[in-house]
């Protein structure tokens, strides 16, 4: 089989290279492009991969008609997702979008629709990669805390600028620096911790919910003085079955992948017979239920061939010819970015919503 041909399409975020190294790591596949209008965002990837010039672009068309790409992964800055999605449809390709899904429901619809036909739209939200959250959703799917009836999710990290790809830090003075300029900071680019968090809790939500949506949301969100986008957010979505509370934050004592926080980061579960909680990066989730209320750890799943990160599913849907399912649905992600939307205008009106169609 031949292998696939990826291109990186924007360096906006971050995890472009997290992808990216997915992609030289798998067997089939391949980059043959990258493309940033800026070369100096491109300058790590080029040295990680020791790409040559031929693979590295700063204009979009010639990187694409160039580099003859099946898949594209996107990593732009959310407010340019459904425009790059758009334009990366002219060319045929696959589709795999960085999180988050965009910068309002109409974007997203715009991307879903832009897609052609037998062309895959996935969208990446890096928590369904791990163990002890797949393995949570599997001991609900197994009823053993009976019928789910809450979502509680608290996430975030010191901040988008404190770490690269490969989660390489950064000081405090490179952060100061970079902080005026950068897109995480500006409304207009989609920045701040509720669009850049709020999405992994509403849309894994969604998927651990089996679709359900909420009824009503209610939002709040902190006012720093000299920013012009939130770091912190709290967000209550009512459902039929209860109330499920969801946090993000920009500014936690540490990161979650180096040492958790308090309030730990992840997700706890309440059921009818029982609760499950489900750290993010642990090893294990810890189960309690009304028969055994003393918390018992459960090791987490390992992921299953095919299921071990996000550049492995994307490739092994496409070879397979199989839809994207969970977390990544665009179908999922929609319903997810409608409580984001919801939640975004609640908090900008101070008033509970129902949820926006």
């Amino acid at each position: 089989m031949a292998k696939h041909r990826i291109v990186g399409i924007s360096f906006d975020h971050m995890h472009m290279g997290d992808l990216l190294r997915l992609v030289h790591d798998h067997p089939n596949a391949e980059i043959v492009g990258i493309f940033d209008p800026d070369p100096a965002k491109m300058a790590r990837a080029v040295a990680n991969f020791a790409l040559p010039p031929e693979k590295v672009f700063t204009d979009f068309d010639t990187c694409m008609r160039a580099a003859k790409p099946d898949l594209a992964i996107l990593c732009a800055a959310t407010a340019d997702h459904a425009r790059y999605a758009e334009r990366l449809a002219a060319h045929n390709v696959h589709v795999f979008v960085e999180k988050p899904f965009a910068a309002s429901v109409a974007d997203a619809r715009r991307m879903i629709a832009a897609m052609p036909k037998g062309k895959l739209l996935a969208i990446n939200w890096p928590l369904a990669w791990i163990p002890a959250h797949v393995t949570a959703k599997r001991l609900i799917d197994e009823a053993r805390i009976g019928p789910l009836l809450e979502v509680h999710f608290n996430d975030g990290n010191r901040g988008p600028l404190y770490h690269l790809a490969d989660k390489v830090v950064v000081t405090e003075a490179e952060v100061a620096a970079q902080k005026p300029q950068s897109w995480w900071y500006k409304r207009a680019s989609g920045g701040g911790s509720l669009l850049d968090y709020l999405g992994y809790g509403a849309t894994l939500g969604t998927w651990y919910m089996d679709g359900r949506a909420p009824l009503e949301v209610t939002c709040t969100v902190d006012d720093t003085q000299g920013l012009e986008v939130d770091q912190h957010s709290i967000t209550v979505c009512r459902y039929d079955t209860g109330l499920s509370r969801m946090e993000t934050r920009w500014g936690t004592i540490s990161d979650p992948w180096t040492v958790q926080p308090q309030p730990v980061c992840g997700f706890v579960f309440v059921g009818r017979d029982g609760t499950i909680a489900s750290p993010d990066y642990a090893t294990h989730v810890t189960l309690q239920t009304r028969s055994h209320p003393g918390p018992v750890l459960i090791e987490a799943d390992p992921l299953p061939n095919g299921r071990r990160n996000a550049v492995e599913y994307m490739l092994d849907c496409i070879e397979k010819g199989e839809a994207i399912t969970g977390p990544l649905d665009p179908a999922v992600s929609l319903l997810g970015q409608r409580i984001v939307d919801t939640a975004a205008l609640s908090a900008r009106e101070k008033r509970t919503l129902t949820l926006i169609p």
